[in-house]
């Protein structure tokens, strides 16, 4: 173990430097060679062309990808493995995913996700959750930029500002040059380098730690083999109920109705194609985590008696791998290259999908309602819109330096928003009676939860009790023979401004487990919006609802036993395919009919007038 200074050689700057080029090089590829059939669909949607392979793998690093590689390793070195319960949470979402979204806004044909929200409800809807996804996902993006670029930073002594420009730069040149199509194709080039990335750690690590076996023996010895707690109480941070439930809601609220992956499934050549990505998805995600909880098994088994920030060789516990690499590797010129070609490859997947999809909605929702421009023009808008965005989410990644672990801070930031993002569309989707009144109060209620019981957090820390942090060794780091338990540790976070002691009583709320932010938001927003939506009369405008945008819940063949009155009773009064015996029927891969007629007709508008004659004080 070794902790002198480490720096990059020259071929790690190559490796490291070659996967920029190789990016940067597939968006003038598609620029070049989709030149002159490029329009805003080919741009923004790659022409709706992809199949579900690429699309797969871009579906599985568009996100969590930087998040994963950093974070996830120093979760299970701190907290233990309770976090690989998050593999259920992916079952979870990629079913619902594929069962009800994806088939109702597929086969509306939409650009922009957003689009949805208007036909269901009203324009005033529509904005809002357009710039509440744009809040979201320039907070993340602050944070994937910023937090991998600290970390390098701290342990290779590569300029903080220098990496996190380059990353905005490259994602600026390939998504605004080859648009959707680069994006998708680098994505699943930088998947296959960060499966390298984690491999090599896997293979390396083992050799030197005598084997896995030896790893694990290690782990267990130290108390970090821990899966079986199944209490309860939401404010326990990981148990196996709230990691499940908690970040299926979170994941639902990713892929399921965020713009960013929304755009993907909308670029798949057919509705088959699109539900064939998500669950190949699904695998993507499965390999990447267990191989990043592999990682943190290894990172402790090597830190088990000499833990370094303990030692104050490192400031926060989101640089341990990158360390760790440099110290495994250091007679292996290239492989810490490949490590942050991979740490990088996440930041550049999430960050161009995020500039793409915030491009794609600002067009649709902002710019094409209220000017007559030539096809062309709007795709030359688009372009100046991914660069516009990266600059912004380059300035906005200095805010994220006081939201603490990785890891954690980006499922806080993304629930705050998810969740009642989730909760609008379900609100829509699978509840006829819902208006736009239940919509917008809905929305705000649950925002207002979500956000009132994180600042709370902040304000006021959970007891000690709640958090679970595992105990760390210095016995055989060099001079030092003290064994440094959690409690000595309280520097790496930030400092509870109030203690239990003083703390108001509803000081117990805020110590609500972060995993479950989302369902916090969606229940609110769930809740309060069908509340609302029944004083406002819902129920008497829930016949006059296009039945394209009402997801037929109980006309699931999982439910074909259901009594037919019981059904009909379910559908609230809105005629779905089944019950229109002339319509044409076409037959997906998951076993739901589903009517091509009804649904294939992308050019549905409301009409406000007739609308407002059916559903009375209904909606706004």
């Amino acid at each position: 173990m070794d902790f002198s200074p480490k720096t990059f050689s020259v071929a790690d700057y190559v490796v490291f430097a070659l996967m920029l080029l190789v990016s940067t090089a597939i968006g003038i590829f598609y620029a070049i060679k989709d030149r002159k059939k490029q329009n805003t669909e080919e741009y923004l949607l790659g022409g709706r062309s992809m199949s579900a392979y690429p699309v797969a793998f871009s579906l599985s690093v568009g996100f969590m990808s930087a998040v994963l590689v950093l974070g996830t390793p120093s979760e299970v070195y701190r907290y233990g493995t309770m976090y690989i319960w998050i593999l259920l949470s992916f079952v979870l979402m990629s079913t619902v995913t594929a069962e009800i979204y994806i088939p109702t806004f597929y086969n509306m044909q939409l650009t922009s996700v957003y689009e949805y929200l208007e036909k269901r409800f009203s324009r005033l809807i529509r904005i809002e959750g357009t710039l509440l996804y744009m809040l979201q996902t320039v907070l993340y993006i602050g944070i994937v930029i910023y937090a991998p670029a600290l970390a390098l930073n701290a342990v290779t002594g590569f300029n903080l500002w220098a990496a996190v420009v380059s990353t905005g730069i490259v994602c600026i040149v390939y998504s605004s040059l080859g648009g959707l199509k680069a994006v998708i194709w680098t994505d699943a080039i930088q998947a296959v380098v960060m499966l390298a990335g984690f491999l090599s750690i896997i293979i390396r690590g083992s050799v030197v730690m005598g084997g896995f076996e030896n790893i694990w023996n290690k782990c267990l010895e130290g108390g970090r083999l821990e899966l079986w707690k199944f209490d309860l109480d939401p404010r326990e941070r990981h148990t196996a109920w709230n990691i499940s439930f908690g970040a299926g809601f979170l994941f639902m609220a990713l892929y399921a109705v965020n713009q960013g992956q929304v755009q993907r499934y909308l670029s798949c050549r057919s509705v088959k194609e699109a539900k064939k990505s998500i669950m190949l998805n699904n695998i993507g995600l499965t390999v990447l985590n267990v191989f990043a909880v592999m990682c943190g098994l290894i990172l402790y088994a090597y830190y088990q008696d000499c833990d370094p920030i303990s030692f104050k060789v490192l400031e926060k516990p989101d640089q341990l791998l990158p360390y760790l690499v440099l110290d495994i590797f250091q007679n292996y010129p290239g492989m810490p290259g490949l490590f942050i070609a991979c740490v990088y490859s996440g930041s550049l997947s999430t960050v161009s999908t995020a500039i793409t999809a915030m491009a794609s909605v600002t067009v649709e929702d902002f710019v094409k309602p209220y000017f007559n421009w030539e096809d062309n023009t709007f795709t030359w808008v688009s372009r100046g819109l991914v660069v516009f965005y990266g600059g912004v989410c380059m300035l906005f990644a200095y805010l994220t330096s006081t939201l603490g672990h990785l890891l954690q801070a980006a499922i806080s930031v993304l629930g705050l928003v998810g969740g009642p993002l989730l909760g609008l569309y379900t609100l829509g989707i699978l509840f006829p009676f819902a208006n736009s009144w239940g919509a917008f109060v809905g929305t705000n209620a649950g925002l207002a939860a979500a956000i009132w019981v994180f600042i709370g957090s902040r304000n006021y820390r959970p007891s000690p009790d709640f958090l679970d942090e595992l105990s760390y060794s210095t016995a055989m780091c060099p001079g030092n023979f003290t064994n440094i338990t959690t409690a000595a540790l309280t520097t790496t976070l930030p400092s509870p401004p109030q203690t239990q002691d003083n703390a108001p009583p509803e000081a117990d709320l805020y110590a609500l487990s972060y995993m479950l932010y989302t369902v916090w938001g969606f229940c609110w927003t769930l809740g309060v919006g069908l509340l609302v939506s029944g004083i406002a009369c819902g129920w008497y405008g829930r016949k006059g609802v296009d039945p394209r945008l009402i997801y037929p819940f109980f006309d699931h063949w999982v439910f074909k036993c259901l009594p037919e009155s019981f059904k009909k009773a379910m559908r609230c009064g809105v005629q779905h395919d089944d019950e229109k015996k002339d319509d044409v029927e076409l037959y997906s891969v998951t076993g739901l009919k589903e009517n091509r007629a009804t649904y294939l007709n992308p050019e549905f508008k409301c009409d406000k007038t007739e609308q407002a004659d059916i559903n009375g004080c209904s909606n706004f």
